[in-house]
């Protein structure tokens, strides 16, 4: 097996921030998945937990600026990760001071019968682009597609013209966004983390996962966040890049250049590996399919599914995508 250790060449290419090609300009990056988050709040935080040592510290813009400076970060959309109502506007308000946040995905529950009346109030901002379902905070969209309320209150979603992004996929959670968008055509989906979406052993399981992730592909109202990349196997970071390339080529041969969309997850990212070294993996896959399909992943593809503003001058005009 060719083993090359990535992380020495991800840090060379991270350093530089800029396309292989020294012939080639920067591609911009949009970052579709950060959360944010501050432990020091005296109401204390949700997530992440407070014996997390990694996790443990504020995650805010000024910080993530730091962090990617240089490495050709333009734009970050925020990604829940608290089911507290009023985290929604905390979000928003953190978000009005940090231009580098050009949209958020918020939590609401579809179910509840003040989801509109909510729904109303945080989509007046308009940096609140969607929110978030999945496997978290003890949910299940299979099992919760079976309640018309449910149902009702995701037509309203989109209706309004927002998104939602899905949480941890499993094939239950992919089957069921199959069954969604049955149900609300109009949706825009955002499929996050696949990459590490375990293997599965049962051959009638994995045939039933291809089936279903192909039924998607002919849906082009939903999109597959490359996001939660890296890999530990027994504990240790795999570091041989033809083991990733094997994933990128899947989602590749499925979804193509039109529905992938990058996302770093950070900073639960840092539970794997530092943010610049799983940025530098991911941009010398995608940047091997040419200028044009790295802008889409890297930029364009994130207009067309979250529909964020530009708030800064180094950020592309949604316009030209």
């Amino acid at each position: 097996m060719n083993r090359r250790t990535f992380l020495g060449v991800a840090a060379a290419l991270a350093a530089v921030g800029t396309d292989v090609s020294a012939r080639s300009a920067p591609i911009p990056i949009i970052d579709t998945h950060i959360h944010l988050f501050d432990p020091r709040r005296p109401q204390g935080i949700p997530w992440p937990p407070k014996n997390d040592a990694k996790l443990s510290k504020p995650a805010l813009p000024e910080r993530y600026m730091r962090l990617t400076q240089g490495l050709g970060v333009v734009g970050a959309i925020e990604v829940e990760c608290s089911p507290w109502l009023e985290d929604n506007q905390w979000v928003l308000d953190v978000a009005a001071k940090a231009p580098v946040i050009v949209g958020t995905v918020g939590d609401l529950e579809p179910e509840k019968p003040d989801f509109r009346k909510q729904l109303e109030r945080f989509h007046r901002n308009p940096l609140f682009r969607g929110i978030r379902s999945g496997n978290l905070w003890g949910r299940n969209i299979s099992l919760q597609l079976g309640n018309p309320d449910f149902v009702h209150g995701l037509k309203e979603l989109a209706q309004a013209g927002l998104e939602m992004d899905t949480a941890n996929p499993d094939p239950e959670l992919i089957a069921a966004v199959v069954r969604l968008t049955d149900r609300v055509p109009n949706l825009r989906v955002v499929i996050d983390h696949l990459p590490q979406m375990k293997e599965l052993a049962d051959p009638k399981l994995k045939k039933d996962l291809a089936a279903n992730l192909h039924e998607l592909e002919k849906r082009p109202q939903v999109y597959v966040k490359v996001s939660e990349v890296l890999r530990r196997v027994n504990g240790r970071l795999v570091q041989d890049r033809d083991f990733y390339k094997l994933t990128f080529d899947r989602l590749w041969d499925i979804f193509g250049e039109d529905r992938l969309i990058y996302g770093s997850d950070w900073p639960n990212s840092d539970h794997i590996e530092k943010f610049p070294q799983e940025l530098a993996l991911v941009r010398q896959y995608f940047l091997g399919k040419g200028r044009n399909a790295s802008e889409k992943f890297f930029w364009k593809n994130s207009v067309a599914a979250y529909r964020w503003i530009k708030r800064d001058a180094r950020q592309p005009d949604p316009g030209r995508a």
